[in-house]
């Protein structure tokens, strides 16, 4: 039996499926260095990230029973909140384990969704073994961040959003990436736009993937970085075989660019970025991905921060 994969028709009917469903993001207009590029505010989704795309995608097509018998995902929580929202509007019963250094605003806005909550120490202890250890407990269905065909095809959403605001595919698009599910989604949907993901130095595991031809693991010890969401060591077959074969690359920046693109976006765009949901502008403020055509699209994906961190980081970083 061949193994179902994440497909632009795929992408097209999770589109269609997730009309009305979700907030259809303004796409913002960011002159820079004497050109217009785009800015996709996904920070302004709901719940925060393009999180709840996916989980929309995936928890809709439960059937009854599976509804019944709840759901169980693992996030540091942007994908916590997109699950534990979908499943209150479905009537699902969500459990949600998280890192017990998890950010305390996404933490509370998951509990306020009416997810249950289970922490675990990141360090130590595995969530893809607790995860499935719970939902095999429970007879729930596990739902991953980024290794499902369905939640990925959810997050292309993003990419034909795009295509729609803007009458065309954009020619480059610079995209966050943790384990790939955004990406891998968004080039599916756009398969004639080159597709630049961004990570966190010291987390670009997809980067060295796609340049290398098959996957690595982030390399240890992993350095300390604020982008609690795009901390993932490994990413899945599904992602880097969807980027792979629309030939994406990747860059890295570092905490200080990131920051500095965080205040950026609330300084010139007025939307409130975090740390892993602005690497990919990072890049482009910082040159680090290198010639960026006019007319391309920089995804910011997220904008779960807390607000002392935040406060701290508009305080310190420079805007220009």
């Amino acid at each position: 039996m061949t193994e179902r994969k994440p497909t632009p028709s795929g992408v097209r009917g999770a589109a269609d499926r997730l009309a009305g469903q979700v907030t259809r993001t303004p796409l913002l207009p960011l002159d820079h260095g004497g050109r217009r590029y785009w800015v996709k505010a996904e920070c302004l989704q709901q719940g925060g990230s393009f999180k709840l795309r996916g989980a929309t995608n995936r928890l809709t097509q439960l059937g009854e029973a599976e509804r019944a018998r709840g759901v169980v995902a693992f996030s540091s929580g942007n994908h916590a909140q997109g699950v534990a929202l979908a499943a209150r509007r479905l009537g699902i019963a969500a459990a949600i384990v998280m890192p017990s250094d998890a950010p305390k605003v996404k933490v509370e806005a998951t509990r306020a969704a009416g997810a249950e909550i289970i922490f675990y120490d990141r360090a130590t202890e595995s969530r893809e073994e607790i995860g499935a250890r719970l939902a095999a407990e429970r007879g729930a269905t596990l739902v991953p961040s980024f290794d499902d065909v369905d939640v990925i095809e959810g997050q292309g959403s993003v990419g034909v959003e795009i295509e729609a605001q803007l009458g065309h595919a954009p020619e480059r698009l610079l995209v966050p990436c943790g384990g790939g599910g955004l990406a891998a989604g968004i080039a599916l949907a756009l398969p004639e736009t080159s597709v630049k993901i961004v990570e966190p130095e010291g987390w670009d595991d997809m980067a060295r993937s796609l340049a290398a031809g098959r996957i690595v693991p982030v390399e240890e010890p992993a350095p300390p970085t604020r982008c609690d969401a795009l901390q993932t060591k490994r990413v899945s077959p599904f992602t880097f075989g969807a980027l792979m074969e629309a030939g994406a690359r990747g860059v890295a920046v570092g905490e200080a660019d990131i920051e500095v693109a965080m205040a950026f976006a609330f300084a010139k765009l007025r939307i409130v970025a975090e740390p892993g949901g602005a690497v990919a502008l990072a890049a482009l403020l910082s040159g680090k991905a290198g010639e960026v055509p006019d007319g391309s699209v920089v995804v910011v994906s997220g904008g779960n921060v807390d607000p002392a961190l935040y406060a701290e980081i508009l305080r310190a970083a420079p805007t220009s």
